[in-house]
Formats: C-alpha cells, sequence, structure tokens
C-alpha cells in the first residue's frame, strides 16, 4: 500500500479551531515538519480538508 509523505508549509496561526486540530491529528506541529501517513480515506480527507497548509508526496512502500 502506498504511503503519503505530508510536510506542513505554513502557519496554522489564524486558522479555525477545526484546521489546527487537524494539523495536530496528522502529528504537525511546526513549520517545515513531515511526517509518513498511510494512503487510507480518513486520512487522505484530513489532507484535503487543509490543502493550503500542506505540501504531500506519494511514497511507494519498499518490498521486504
Amino acid at each position: 500500500m502506498a504511503k503519503l509523505e505530508v510536510t506542513q508549509i505554513r502557519s496554522a496561526i489564524g486558522r479555525g479551531k477545526n484546521q489546527q486540530e487537524t494539523l495536530r491529528s496528522l502529528g504537525l506541529k511546526r513549520i517545515g515538519q513531515t511526517v509518513i501517513v498511510e494512503d487510507r480515506p480518513e486520512l487522505v480527507g484530513m489532507v484535503k480538508t487543509i490543502p493550503h497548509l500542506l505540501s504531500v508526496k506519494t511514497v511507494e512502500e519498499e518490498a521486504n
């Protein structure tokens, strides 16, 4: 299964509480921080709610 590399590129200051909590739920705390999340519908939905704050790349999982 593919994974998503999600990087916060903009600040959450001045944004709605929902957007700030979505960043926290994804595990992002500061600009420039990157997390790898699974490509699941609920996580993709979180990413789609705040695309203006994030940079997203698809990462293929390595075979063992």
